[in-house]
């Protein structure tokens, strides 16, 4: 008995280490355990007709209606590419228990185009790399409209890392959001957030944010691999 207590508890201290230690770039996709998030067809996906398509590899869509997957995950590493167009503002959206009403109920993971004059003179939580209205990104890696960009998002517990770029550039505790109308940094997020992200579970869907604020997004080479 006491073998195993011991065992347990250098498991549990392991996996805590583990969730604490952030990556240091973009992972080999090409190994053991990692597949595509959505199916070339996009069977496995679900969102309005006709709104999202696959074209030669590459996903985008018509109008501002996420994507999501079919199946809800808990931790993950999922890394993709994406391209912004002029005035892009879209996101990456994880740990969603309610898609049909995602914004209060989810976290985003801003994808912005920050040459943008609007976005660059909006707040700096608003900015690629962000946690979207709650922690801006450390730095700004994003590359210009146009040009593909590449996206690590690993969501370890309470914990989420965001690499762009090769760079990490948000280092998230989610633990430490504990109000949903004050940040911990004393700012304030959008008031459509009504929860706060720390009462949210770590178990849901993972989406994509379609054509919003009117411009458009584009992703390709989306793999997940489940922890």
């Amino acid at each position: 008995m006491r073998f195993l207590f011991i065992l347990t508890l250098i498991v549990s201290f392991g996996q805590s280490t583990m969730a604490q230690t952030p990556p240091k770039g973009h992972p080999n996709t090409s190994g053991v355990g990692w597949e595509y998030l959505f199916e070339t067809n996009l069977t496995n996906a679900s969102f309005p007709k006709g709104v999202w398509r696959m074209d030669e590899g590459e996903l985008t869509a018509t109008d501002d209606k996420p994507i999501w997957t079919n199946t809800p995950y808990d931790d993950f590493i999922l890394d993709l590419q994406f391209k912004t167009a002029d005035g892009t503002n879209s996101g990456v959206v994880v740990h969603a228990s309610d898609t049909a009403n995602w914004i209060p109920n989810s976290v985003e993971i801003q994808i912005a185009d920050d040459y943008a004059k609007e976005w660059a003179e909006a707040p700096a939580n608003w900015r690629c790399g962000s946690f979207f209205g709650h922690q801006p990104a450390t730095k700004s890696a994003v590359k210009k409209p146009g040009e593909w960009n590449r996206y690590t998002i690993t969501c370890q517990g309470k914990m989420i890392y965001v690499v762009l770029n090769n760079q990490l550039v948000n280092t998230i505790d989610l633990s430490q959001f504990t109000s949903a109308t004050v940040n911990p940094d004393g700012t304030k997020p959008p008031a459509w957030f009504s929860k706060a992200p720390a009462t949210l579970p770590l178990h849901g869907f993972i989406g994509l944010q379609g054509k919003h604020a009117g411009a458009p997004i584009y992703y390709r080479n989306l793999k997940i691999k489940p922890l």
